[in-house]
């Protein structure tokens, strides 16, 4: 059997902070997996949309590199075992998950607004099946969460190649957006501590 991963409380002042976010903990290796590719997409993700012949506003640029850090960073660091351990801790509930869930909806809108010409049935069809998913993967059996929020993870991306026209330098948002909530985030697994053997 593997060893269980306690999860302490987080430190005091700024640190406590870092620690509310990638779980109070995280080794160094997790936070170099964490920080280093999200901070190369803060800077790639507006030079990839600067090569599109496409007009953008400052506002536009600089929330393309806020969501691709949030996104990237949001995926890597939910998945690591330190921020399992945080993240599914016992006062952690459905409803703690469903509020992390929720607020992600204001990324939607952003983009609905922003690069879409204010699309409300992007708006409202991505934000229902982000939370009509994510309610699924709560309600299922633990042994059966990772197939169910696979496939429904599987079928959001298939929404997002054939019911909404493509987003030039956005391609990346919904299987990221997709990707950190229902996989990465909501998965309830076991936190494995560093010195686990393979």
């Amino acid at each position: 059997m593997h060893s269980e991963l306690t999860c302490p409380s987080p430190r005091s002042g700024l640190k406590g902070l870092l620690d509310r976010f990638t779980g109070p903990g995280a080794t160094q290796a997790e936070l170099l997996i964490q920080f280093v590719p999200s901070l190369v997409a803060l800077v790639a993700a507006p030079t990839y949309a600067l090569t599109l012949p496409i007009q953008w506003t400052p506002l536009q640029l600089g929330l393309i590199a806020v969501l691709a850090l949030d996104l990237v960073g949001g995926v890597l660091t939910n998945a690591t075992s330190t921020a399992k351990g945080w993240y599914h801790r016992p006062e952690q509930g459905w409803q703690q998950h469903l509020g992390f869930v929720s607020v992600h909806v204001i990324h939607v809108l952003l983009v609905a607004l922003l690069f879409r010409g204010g699309d409300w049935g992007f708006f409202i069809g991505v934000s229902s099946y982000l939370l009509g998913a994510s309610v699924l993967i709560l309600l299922s059996p633990l042994y059966l969460q990772r197939p169910v929020a696979l496939g429904l993870y599987s079928l959001g991306l298939l929404g997002d190649r054939y019911l909404f026209p493509p987003m030039a330098g956005l391609e990346w948002f919904l299987p990221l957006f997709f990707l950190k909530i229902l996989v990465s985030h909501l998965l309830k697994e076991t936190p494995y501590p560093p010195k686990e053997r393979r």
